[in-house]
């Protein structure tokens, strides 16, 4: 009996010192992950493409806003095109990364999620470039369309669809910002992953906060009607 009693002990011991020590591996795996994700995020296109250009810092005209909608603005649709690719592809890679080195498991969504805000957040806080960052949309939906691809195309639709006919990108933006949540809590339900959708609808109505007064008072500049 006791016997019994003691190897069922000494199992879940065991047990309980295996899954201690996978945590301790893990999260020394997941601190670097999200450093680089981090990392990955803080690289502003805007800011280098500008330099490549011999175009003004974007943070210096028009929105003050290193992104691509602001590097339209300025004129170069080249240097705007690729702004907007790179933006949204070091969105994609910090996840891709995150796929390839995390294991599949119950964890998997919560490091996928820490690595998603990690990202986002070197987007508007960039280390290289003195925490000046863009609004995020670009890299938000990078981050969106590898985490959950159908999440992400239904917040691209809201943005196409909504400037297709305001031609305001912020409301756009906007749209495209309370997409995500709303059909990730569909897809994913009340999940790490959709906690981190939640977490960057935040961010990105709080970086828009100024367009969102413009709105409301009927200042904010629209791009050239579509020729007809």
């Amino acid at each position: 009996m006791n016997g019994g009693l003691y190897t069922s002990l000494a199992f879940i011991l065991e047990r309980t010192l295996c899954l201690i020590g996978r945590i301790i591996l893990d999260f020394s795996a997941l601190g670097p992950l999200i450093v680089a994700a981090y990392l990955i995020g803080s690289i502003s296109f805007a800011v280098i493409v500008s330099k490549i250009y011999g175009l003004p810092d974007p943070r210096t005209f028009g929105s003050k806003n290193p992104g691509a909608t602001n590097m339209l603005r300025g004129g170069n649709k080249q240097a705007a095109l690729i702004t907007l690719i790179g933006d949204t592809a070091k969105g994609m890679l910090a996840v891709w990364i995150a796929l390839q080195v995390v294991p599949v498991g119950p964890g998997q969504d919560t490091a996928l999620a820490l690595v998603t805000l990690a990202a986002f957040l070197g987007h508007i806080f960039p280390l290289f470039f003195g925490f000046q960052g863009g609004k995020g949309v670009a890299t938000a939906a990078g981050l969106l369309l590898m985490l959950c691809w159908p999440v992400g195309l239904a917040s691209l639709c809201a943005w196409v669809g909504v400037f297709w006919f305001t031609r305001v990108s912020s409301m756009g933006a906007l749209a495209a910002t309370l997409t995500g949540p709303v059909v990730g809590y569909v897809l994913l339900g009340m999940s790490s992953l959709w906690m981190s959708m939640v977490v960057m609808a935040i961010l990105l109505l709080w970086r828009h906060r100024t367009n969102i007064q413009k709105l409301m008072t009927g200042e904010e500049a629209a791009f050239k009607p579509r020729p007809k």
